[in-house]
């Protein structure tokens, strides 16, 4: 079976191309697509030393740095990509790459990773974070997104299946695409995020961490202006990002800011951390899981993913909820678990999160493509 396997774009390494490594490895002999490649070469040995096949887009001025500012044109350059010689087009997507072009006897499969966030539930957000909410391109900015919005939805029927990465996207697919999908958590891990013995449990640690790209719905700025209510408690903040300003802030003397790490001082970090503090409404959100893989406790916004990967109550608990994203909430529960922390077991993290180990994604994704083309096959004949 020939397979194109569709990624929205390569320039860097987060959650959606640590499921991509994970397809790849799965389908060995796929070919690879994006709208560009700019993908590091110290990176590319994750996916076998693949280099995706692009689109126009690459060759456009200025793509390496600022191929995002072509949004307007991502429509038509993921529709450009031709696949037409695979039997199925697998399409790992959080923008466009599920609206590639394919026939009626191609098998199409997304994994879903979220529906466009700009163009649906977060729109204001990110207009407000690039300062086109108000002034006089506000109009042709929310135009824009609402012509993208109406592309997106009518491209939603090329696909023949959804997988979404939880039931939290399973929810936005069906109210956006009007759309059913089968969930199949996405990979962690696991066997490299693990407890180091020489750590004395959470109780014993002595600071907090949180770590992600520092875009507005992330609210590291929240997680960061509550320590300022906790002068008695230390955090380290992993990451940057176009927030880097109002981040850094609202910062006390508290905070330690240590900027893009390695993977391995990542790790580190998450080992020695008294807690790990989330505060986005993610989809998934594979760092609390990450965490809890070296047995480290998560503190978490009590919407989106997180309501699927923490436990927040009873003898398996692994972590707790605040329920509004601000400093004083996110502040109150961090005093409230550090009054139950010496009773959290570390062994339960690390038993949670081998419910999302990368062995059993391959196994789910395996089967669901397996019995999904015999379907459509069966179907067609």
């Amino acid at each position: 079976m020939r397979i194109a396997l569709i990624h929205d774009w390569l320039d860097t390494w987060r959650g959606g191309e640590n499921v991509l490594a994970e397809l790849v490895t799965i389908f060995p002999q796929a070919d690879l697509f994006a709208l560009v490649d700019f993908l590091p070469e110290d990176w590319r040995s994750r996916l076998g030393g693949k280099r995706a096949r692009t689109s126009f887009l690459q060759e456009l001025p200025f793509a390496r740095t600022r191929f995002r500012h072509y949004l307007p044109l991502m429509p038509r350059a993921i529709e450009s990509l031709d696949v037409g010689a695979y039997d199925l087009v697998l399409s790992c997507s959080h923008a466009v790459a599920k609206g590639v072009r394919t026939r009626p006897d191609q098998f199409s499969v997304c994994y879903c990773l979220t529906p466009m966030r700009y163009a649906w539930d977060m729109s204001e957000q990110y207009l407000a974070a690039s300062s086109l909410g108000r002034g006089p391109a506000a109009p042709l900015a929310r135009a824009l997104l609402r012509r993208l919005r109406g592309w997106d939805l009518r491209t939603s029927s090329r696909v023949d299946r959804y997988v979404a990465i939880s039931g939290h996207i399973r929810e936005r697919v069906r109210r956006c695409w009007n759309r059913d999908a089968t969930v199949i958590h996405p990979p962690v891990d696991v066997a490299y995020f693990s407890p180091d013995p020489a750590v004395p449990p959470p109780a014993a640690r002595g600071y907090y961490v949180t770590a992600s790209r520092w875009v507005p719905y992330k609210r590291v700025d929240a997680i960061v202006a509550a320590f300022d209510r906790l002068p008695g408690r230390r955090l380290i903040v992993v990451g940057d990002g176009p927030e880097a300003r109002r981040v850094r802030a609202a910062a006390g003397a508290n905070v330690e800011f240590v900027g893009e790490v390695p993977r391995e001082r990542l790790r580190d970090l998450l080992r020695g951390a008294r807690a790990f503090v989330f505060a986005a409404d993610e989809d998934f959100g594979i760092l609390p899981v990450e965490a809890q893989a070296c047995g480290t406790p998560v503190i978490a916004y009590g919407r989106g993913g997180a309501l699927e990967t923490v436990i927040g109550e009873g003898a398996g608990r692994t972590g707790a909820f605040f329920r509004e994203q601000t400093p004083t909430a996110i502040a109150a529960e961090i005093a409230r678990f550090d009054d139950a922390i010496a009773g959290l077991d570390p062994a339960a993290c690390v038993r949670n999160a081998q419910r999302f180990a990368s062995e059993r994604f391959r196994q789910e994704m395996s089967a669901f493509i397996a019995d999904g083309h015999a379907d459509f096959r069966a179907g067609k004949r």
